[in-house]
């Protein structure tokens, strides 16, 4: 019985680790996918993330989860970039060579770090906005 259950349980792990990855795959496989950490401004940890950009809107899945939800919907026309600057030794789990952008954005204060190669896009996207109706 001891090994029917162990066997089981293998059998899970491996269906959860498939899963797991599979789903990375397909996040990151898409067009406009960038790996993209985000920070709430003043939150202590960073999490890693796939975003994608969709219209009007930036899509933000956590890496390590199992959702195929998106974890964060910011909207473009609410998206501010007020400054830029290089991770320090308190961004820990941020490469080095990445940029943390400082936004204002519709869901509150945001901190986005990507690599530098990803922040000329990035902007690019911002701003080819359409102009707020007045």
């Amino acid at each position: 019985m001891s090994t029917a259950v162990l066997v089981v349980v293998a059998v899970l792990l491996v269906a959860l680790v498939a899963t797991f990855l599979l789903r990375r795959h397909f996040l990151l496989s898409g067009l406009g996918a960038v790996t993209m950490w985000l920070r709430p401004v003043g939150a202590p940890r960073w999490s890693v993330g796939v975003a994608w950009y969709a219209g009007g809107e930036l899509l933000w899945y956590r890496a390590l989860s199992l959702s195929v939800r998106p974890t964060q919907r910011l909207c473009r026309a609410e998206f501010h970039v007020e400054g830029r600057r290089r991770p320090t030794p308190e961004d820990g789990a941020v490469p080095a060579d990445s940029q943390v952008l400082i936004c204002r954005t519709g869901a509150g204060p945001q901190e986005l770090a990507m690599d530098s190669s990803t922040v000329t896009g990035f902007l690019s996207w911002i701003e080819s906005a359409p102009p707020l109706g007045r």
